[in-house]
């Protein structure tokens, strides 16, 4: 500890981690995006701790609507696949949306969509395809909703297999109803959100609790292939063999 006690000596580094975030803005123009600014935030605390980040704009790809992994089989462009691959490359996958009518846009939604199109899939170990890898997201809008659509990513990629370490999610609102989103400029020269101590706290609360979490799974070897293989759950002490009418 230093000499404050409040801080290690040296702050550990997380070199040869990769975080991949996706922006799930409606934006077509990166440029605009309000997400993409906040997204900027927890990616520049990732790289400043060795951390490999690469950002995705989704509108910049075509993906495909649809529940199979790869819809050019049913002769649409599609992007997906490769977007996936360099998902599955992350040991860090992070959702960026806009608030719209209260909830995560639609381009949020399909990501989901397709992530949810590998959930059989198996990894290595025989577990579901995203255990050992670790998830978090990111919400900006200028009305009510941001809660609730970080329960809404985070409950999908937890369902699917990512491990959610605690606060991970951080998120800007301005004022309800028509008004200024995060990063416009304001009359005294600042931007907005930009000096909010709350989006900036929790910002950094979830970018070290993700690289924290990737951390430890990556040198684990993610989750023990015990209790959570779809063939051998039965094979093992189980809830089908509990008493459901026990005291």
């Amino acid at each position: 500890m230093n000499d404050t006690g409040d801080l290690p000596d040296d702050l550990p580094d997380f070199n040869g981690l990769r975080a991949l975030f996706i922006n799930c803005s409606i934006k077509h123009d990166p440029a605009q995006s309000h997400t993409r600014r906040l997204i900027n935030r927890a990616a520049g605390v990732m790289r400043d701790r060795g951390v490999d980040v690469e950002i995705i704009h989704a509108l910049s790809h075509t993906i495909a609507f649809g529940m199979e992994k790869d819809q050019t089989v049913n002769g649409m462009a599609d992007d997906w696949p490769g977007i996936h691959a360099k998902i599955m490359e992350a040991d860090i996958f992070v959702i960026g949306t806009p608030i719209w009518l209260g909830v995560k846009s639609s381009v949020a939604t399909l990501v989901v969509e397709r992530l949810y199109a590998y959930s059989g899939d198996r990894n290595a170990k025989g577990q579901y395809l995203y255990y050992g890898k670790t998830a978090g997201c990111i919400i900006t809008g200028n009305e009510d909703g941001a809660k609730a659509c970080a329960m809404d990513l985070l409950y999908a990629m937890s369902h699917i297999g990512y491990t959610v370490p605690p606060q991970a999610d951080c998120a800007w609102l301005g004022e309800a109803g028509p008004g200024p989103s995060y990063g416009d400029p304001r009359s005294d020269g600042g931007h907005e959100g930009y000096d909010n101590d709350f989006t900036n706290r929790n910002t950094t609360f979830m970018s070290w609790n993700l690289m924290h979490t990737a951390k430890m799974l990556r040198d684990n070897d993610g989750l023990p292939a015990i209790g959570n293989l779809p063939e051998t759950w039965q094979q093992l002490t189980n809830a089908k063999d509990q008493d459901p009418e026990a005291d």
